[in-house]
């Protein structure tokens, strides 16, 4: 429970950042596209622009650098000398910690709950700003407000975990095109992808009291599993191999403890999958110095497995690992055999409804979905370290406007809920439908 002191800290934050991510402008938006005083309006896409903390020398749309020109992959190598001067702890990080809210994730809920008539289901909107949840760096100008959120926390004077996804690959999200990012294999990406790295790493090696664990590159590597077929994914292996190197390296020389994503039981739960993700996975914990802060891996982040299903959900039929914690059991031997012994967290933050989808791959704003299991240490398996909520749920998949330049075919289908914004925009319909559905409810 956090004291008296720690909710007030909670709560300016949290208006803070309401103030600084306000939407600014966009296709369709009719708001202020003024932000306060040092602050910048950033360009996500053409459909939404939002202020952010910076010292830019405009108040006008900032558009990030992006090209959707694809390389042949080639990069540089990294170093595996990389070494950390912290001492990594010999169990589970998360035991003895309390973990600090997202102020941004407060603050997007906090505002949405304002705008529910239902008193009610505002209520329980509030309940659900009580959850932890992770702060997603998926641009670089979203890193600086890392460091007010860690000297938040440092300065509660009691242990701490901040929980953060790192998410800024070139040519990010190779297979897919709601979540493309601001870098390009082609414009240089894996060098300024280094220069985010270093960002983060900056931040964090200033409050050395403050654990951090973060969440590596969702889809990325489980991508290059499956999907190298896709020109897109062939094009950008190198470089993902190295921007994931050299981050596994780096934020182990400050102490973050670091879960590589490695999708779901619907994606590489399959028997024929197993083998190669875990020899790719092993090689890259060798890769970044088989560091004890590579502590293992993140599964079903911002997808709707169940941890533990009553019964397979007839969508997993031919998949014997149909659940969340049947594709970690029979993962995690396999990875220790290719020498990564890996721990996991399991994101349940929209898992509460099962048998809700058309397809198994079906990922895009679900219907009937509702929030899951709450966050915690006690989930059942000597492998997972904590039942975590990743995805923060309200925010959008992806865009079902088939003009945008980010529309993927996914966000159309018969059991995507529709018309949906673009992705990492607040979607209030769906955020009200996860309340509504949850399980456990509020």
């Amino acid at each position: 429970m956090f004291r008296y002191s720690a909710l007030l800290t909670l709560v300016s934050l949290a208006t803070q950042f309401d103030i600084a991510y306000g939407q600014c402008g966009g296709i369709g938006y009719s708001g202020s596209t003024t932000c306060v005083s040092g602050d910048y309006c950033y360009e996500q896409s053409a459909y939404y622009s939002q202020c952010l903390p910076g010292t830019a020398s405009v108040t006008s749309a900032t558009k990030a650098t992006s090209t959707t020109s694809k390389g042949t992959g080639s990069s540089t190598s990294t170093s595996s000398t990389a070494t950390s001067s912290v001492t990594a702890v010999a169990g589970n990080p998360y035991t003895g910690y309390s973990v600090f809210l997202s102020p941004y994730y407060v603050a997007e809920v906090q505002a949405a709950a304002a705008t529910i008539t239902n008193a009610a289901l505002a209520a329980k909107a509030l309940e659900v700003a009580k959850v932890p949840n992770f702060t997603w760096l998926d641009s670089t100008a979203k890193v600086p407000a890392l460091g007010t959120v860690l000297a938040a926390a440092a300065a509660l004077k009691t242990p701490q975990i901040v929980q953060i996804v790192v998410y800024d690959l070139p040519d990010r999200d190779c297979a897919a095109k709601a979540s493309n990012g601001e870098f390009s294999v082609d414009n240089g990406g894996q060098a300024l992808y280094f220069k985010y790295i270093d960002s983060i790493v900056a931040l964090i090696k200033q409050y050395p009291t403050v654990r951090v664990v973060a969440v590596i590159e969702p889809d990325s590597l489980a991508n290059l599993v499956t999907n190298l077929s896709v020109a897109e994914c062939a094009a950008a292996e190198a470089t993902y191999k190295a921007c994931v190197t050299y981050a596994l390296q780096q934020l182990s020389t400050v102490g973050v403890y670091q879960y590589m994503d490695a999708g779901h039981a619907g994606w590489l739960g399959w028997s024929a999958n197993l083998p190669p993700a875990a020899t790719l996975f092993a090689q890259m914990y060798k890769a970044g110095g088989s560091s004890p802060f590579i502590r293992g891996l993140a599964t079903n982040v911002a997808n709707y497995n169940a941890l533990v299903a009553a019964s397979p959900d007839p969508i997993t039929s031919g998949d014997s690992n149909y659940d969340e914690m049947l594709y970690i059991t029979n993962l995690a031997p396999q990875l220790a055999s290719a020498g990564f012994p890996a721990q996991f967290i399991v994101d349940q933050g929209r898992s509460g409804v099962q048998n809700i989808r058309v397809a198994w791959g079906d990922w895009c704003n679900i219907k009937g979905a509702g929030f899951g299991l709450r966050p915690g240490t006690n989930p059942g398996s000597a492998l997972i370290d904590q039942i975590v909520w990743v995805k923060p749920g309200g925010e959008c998949d992806g865009t079902s406007n088939s003009s945008s330049p980010r529309y993927d075919s996914t966000c159309s289908l018969s059991d995507a809920l529709q018309p949906a914004p673009e992705a990492g925009t607040w979607f209030e319909t769906y955020f009200e439908a996860l309340i509504t559905n949850a399980n456990p409810a509020f």
